[in-house]
């Protein structure tokens, strides 16, 4: 299964967990924890937790949901920031680790996360979120779920200020928008702008010849390799199992049978980027990826241009690619 960072309100997360940033004590508290229990209905909640009494830093704990439409809800204590020399990451890592055990011990399908401690406990977000991705990702790789991180709100800047600077630069230099490509159109309105640049390249170029007439059978036995014959191509190619290959493309195992089973298959532009992420394909492969599938990428488009610069600097962690994307306010990879 999956993992995606959105922007919601946990409480209203369609999920069958979602997790609680708790206290050790398990009381009402404010932030998460108090919009937790009061959406869930708070006296309720409150004498299950007494009844459990405790949940130790870094360990989680098991509740019923109550009037949420989460049917439980996993408390973890999380660690208070102590500028990173009281064990705070292991910890942390900790929280999402035995939240997720906990989860699949009960037969959880779907989860929802807050981002642990970078609330009132003072866990810088980038860190947190570090830490956020590396816990849950050490677990798909070995197990089926399907896990969302929520971020409320738009105040997180989750990547880090180096990272973004560079993203920020590579669109900045490299950003094109249409009504810049030829002050001749300026004024000009889109739709009319395309056709006049396709114009004035008809008129650049030679005259065709004439066309030969062909039969419609020779056409079809000219069909070139198809997306989905070029994709299990490159994964034999990289040397590379299916189960790895959808897992570091963050695709749902179910899409991907779907996928094997029909040679056919017209993928999402997503899909197949997400694909060309997890075999480390480079900008030229990419693009020959994308082709097959009827895709190219753009520079007039903020997300492809973030997706052009990872895979020119060789970044191909979905995860962190995603945090980017989420943090340009982009659609993230993965299904």
């Amino acid at each position: 299964m999956t993992f995606k960072i959105v922007r919601n309100d946990i409480t209203k997360m369609p999920t069958e967990a979602i997790v609680n940033a708790a206290n050790v004590s398990l009381k009402m508290g404010g932030g998460v924890c108090g919009a937790i229990f009061s959406a869930a209905g708070a006296k309720e909640l409150q004498n299950e937790c007494d009844k459990i009494g405790r949940c130790e830093v870094g360990e989680a704990v098991i509740t019923k949901g109550y009037n949420l439409s989460a049917k439980y809800i996993i408390h973890t204590a999380g660690p208070i920031w102590n500028g990173g020399t009281s064990n705070e990451k292991e910890l942390l890592y900790n929280s999402y680790k035995n939240s997720l055990e906990l989860a699949r011990e009960n037969g959880i399908e779907s989860i929802a996360f807050p981002l642990i401690s970078s609330g009132i406990y003072g866990y810088p977000k980038d860190k947190a979120l570090q830490v956020a991705i590396s816990a849950i990702s050490d677990f798909l790789s070995l197990n089926e779920m399907e896990i969302y991180l929520v971020i409320y709100g738009k105040e997180a800047m989750l990547v880090s200020e180096k990272l973004f600077s560079s993203i920020e630069k590579f669109i900045d230099d490299n950003y094109v928008e249409e009504h810049f490509i030829n002050q001749r159109y300026r004024g000009i309105e889109s739709y009319e702008l395309q056709d006049s640049v396709d114009l004035l390249l008809k008129e650049m170029s030679p005259a065709p010849e004439s066309p030969t007439i062909r039969s419609l059978e020779g056409l079809i036995d000219q069909i070139e390799e198809s997306f989905v014959e070029m994709l299990f191509r490159l994964i034999d190619e990289k040397g590379m199992t299916d189960i790895e290959t959808y897992k570091k493309a963050n695709v749902d195992r179910k899409l991907f049978s779907k996928i094997r089973s029909n040679m056919d298959y017209s993928p999402s532009k997503m899909t197949a980027i997400s694909f060309a992420i997890a075999l480390k394909l480079n900008l030229d492969e990419t693009r020959d990826l994308l082709k097959k599938a009827g895709y190219a990428l753009s520079r007039s488009n903020k997300f492809d241009l973030i997706i052009e610069f990872f895979i020119q600097e060789k970044i191909y962690d979905i995860f962190e690619i995603n945090e980017a994307l989420f943090s340009f306010d982009q659609t993230t990879l993965g299904f």
